[in-house]
């Protein structure tokens, strides 16, 4: 497999207190097998859709029982320790410094000014999502933020970024809406969404970035997470790009699923940012 290109999001993984019970969780959700616990990595397990690898889980690392299970996601790097630079130089906090993996790769995680995690990937033997846009797989993600001006500045002077802006149109439910999407270079590639969090969102809850997972049916995969104790907090709802669902697990890792065939409206329309 060849290597993704910089900035693209390339992984995603999540650590739990009880990872038997999050395998059991989005194995029924997403339809996921899992490997063999890596012990020489912190009994890190791969999660499988078709025998393709398409995220991991991970039991807390020793004195982390009190990080809030989260999913994580990766954005690739030809060079980490450059990249961690610009993270600094850009206002970011590398909450864990360029370290190898083994010969799978070499790895940073940050804080984006506005208070997002993200993880940074240098890829070796491990190049990340072995298939995307299917079903049990990473599709897309999106910055939620209430300063989206701070993460903007961040997210384009680490990574080659060009932002549109969406425009609301005759939409009432979309006036107000502040959000930006982020292709690779000028290529037109879209590769990130980034939302302003607005009072729908309960104070407590900081910046994060939004992981969807593509799924068969919305409203199948809905039910199932409700009924093995996921909180569903946004639709479903159809839009232009898929029906999707905005939820927790039974761990409060947040996480969205979207049916990409299952679509409705016009797409909107965009204006460079």
């Amino acid at each position: 497999m060849s290597e993704f290109p910089e900035g693209a999001p390339c992984w995603a993984d999540a650590m739990f207190k009880d990872v038997e019970g999050a395998k059991s969780f989005y194995g029924e959700v997403l339809g996921w097998t899992f490997g063999e616990a890596a012990s020489e990595f912190g009994n890190y397990t791969q999660a499988y859709s078709g025998g393709k690898a398409v995220a991991a889980v991970v039991p807390p690392m020793p004195g982390g029982d009190d990080v809030p299970s989260a999913w994580c996601l990766y954005f690739a790097s030809h060079d980490v320790a450059k990249t961690a630079e610009k993270i600094k130089g850009a206002g970011g906090t590398l909450l864990m410094e360029p370290m190898q993996v083994g010969s799978f790769g070499s790895m940073t995680l940050a804080r984006e000014p506005s208070g997002a995690v993200l993880g940074v990937w240098q890829a070796g033997e491990h190049h990340g999502f072995e298939k995307v846009a299917e079903p049990g797989a990473y599709c897309w993600a999106e910055v939620f933020t209430r300063a989206p001006e701070k993460a903007d500045a961040f997210l384009q002077a680490v990574f080659p970024y060009s932002a549109k802006k969406i425009e609301p149109g005759d939409d009432p439910e979309a006036q107000g809406m502040d959000f930006k999407v982020f292709s690779l270079g000028d290529s037109g590639n879209p590769v990130l969404g980034r939302m302003k969090m607005g009072d729908e969102f309960p104070a407590e809850i900081p910046s994060y970035i939004q992981v969807y997972f593509t799924v068969a049916n919305c409203d199948d995969a809905v039910a199932a997470a409700k009924k093995l104790g996921g909180r569903l907090h946004f639709g479903p709802m159809d839009s232009p790009f898929g029906r999707f669902a905005a939820l927790t697990d039974p761990q409060g890792a947040a996480f969205a699923v979207i049916d990409t065939t299952t679509t409705a409206g016009e797409m909107p329309r965009m204006s460079d940012a």
